[in-house]
Order: structure tokens, then C-alpha cells, then sequence
């Protein structure tokens, strides 16, 4: 069954983030206002997998929750920026490492009930060590960590993060990484 639109209007608007009210109708039902986020920019994050060194991740605390975990380098999709630009860039700036050739894993809204953001995530193969990371305030610190590892972070829920979580779970299922 499909809501019926009525119409929108902001409540807040930021170059991060909007909130909306829309007016909504549910089929043999009531007609109301909800809640919407909406994001003006997707985001782009990348699973840097070496089939020596495994998968590059930063440790990095999060203040919303106050909590810290690993994390895939991930980012804004810059204005006239493609997904896939916007990881490699985010990679390289988080990490110091220039990702290799990159390939689309998948694509999904994670809170689609509340918000239209859009999340991709891409696996590189390898990578090269260029330099410290430009943004050195991303995390407090990256490492190679093998799949095994990974694995176990994973299952320790060192991962709270959603983006990576998701992505990592979707590439140790399908064999990406």
C-alpha cells in the first residue's frame, strides 16, 4: 500500500541536513503529518581490502552516541562529485592511503522510515600508502586489520557503526572481500 503526498514544509534547513513535516495520508486511513530528514548530500564509503594486509579501518569515537568503534573511511558526496570520487577522496583524506581500482558493493537508505539519505559503499583493491591522512581528525587511528579480525570485531560489536557495519557484513556474505 503507497501513502499518498499531500505536501511538505521545512521546520529546519542546513547544508547537512533538513526537517521537514509531510503531510501524509495512509490508504483507508488517516491523513497526518510526518517527521522526514532529509539529507541534501548522499554519502560514499570504501572497503579497502588487501589480500595480505585485509581491510583498512580507522578507530575513531563518536560523540552523538559516545562511542567508539572501527569505522570504513566514508564521507559527503561533494557538489559535482561522483559516489565513486567521493570515496576514493575520503579514503586518501581519512587514511593517507590512495585506494586501488574501486567496484560499487551496494546501495540502500538506512533509515528509510525517518530519512531519504542515500548510502554507497565500494571495495578497492589495495592500496597505496601516500602520507599521514590530510584530515587527521577523523580517527584516532588506522590500521590494516586482517579478515579474521575482522570478523571478530564484528561479532565483539566494535562496529556500531551502521555505514560500515553493513558494508563489511554485505562483502564477508557475497565473497567481495
Amino acid at each position: 500500500m503507497q501513502w499518498r503526498v499531500h505536501g511538505e514544509r521545512p521546520i529546519y534547513q542546513s547544508e547537512w541536513v533538513d526537517l521537514t513535516l509531510v503531510d501524509v495520508e495512509i490508504p483507508d486511513g488517516p491523513r497526518f503529518e510526518h517527521h522526514v530528514v532529509r539529507m541534501p548530500a548522499a554519502a560514499a564509503a570504501t572497503i579497502v581490502h588487501d589480500p595480505d594486509r585485509g581491510v583498512l579501518l580507522l578507530w575513531r569515537h563518536r560523540f552523538i552516541t559516545d562511542t567508539w568503534g572501527w569505522e570504513l573511511p566514508a564521507g559527503r558526496i561533494d557538489a559535482g562529485e561522483t559516489p565513486e570520487q567521493a570515496a576514493a577522496r575520503e579514503t586518501l583524506e581519512e587514511t593517507g592511503w590512495q585506494p586501488g581500482p574501486i567496484h560499487h558493493l551496494l546501495s540502500y537508505h538506512p533509515v528509510n522510515g525517518l530519512s531519504d539519505h542515500t548510502f554507497h559503499v565500494f571495495v578497492a583493491d589495495g592500496a597505496t600508502e601516500i602520507g599521514p591522512p590530510s584530515d587527521p581528525t577523523e580517527a584516532d587511528r588506522v590500521e590494516w586489520v586482517p579478515i579474521d579480525e575482522l570478523r571478530a570485531i564484528v561479532d565483539r560489536g566494535e562496529m556500531p557503526d551502521g555505514f560500515s557495519l553493513t558494508g563489511v557484513l554485505h562483502a564477508l556474505v557475497t565473497g567481495a572481500i
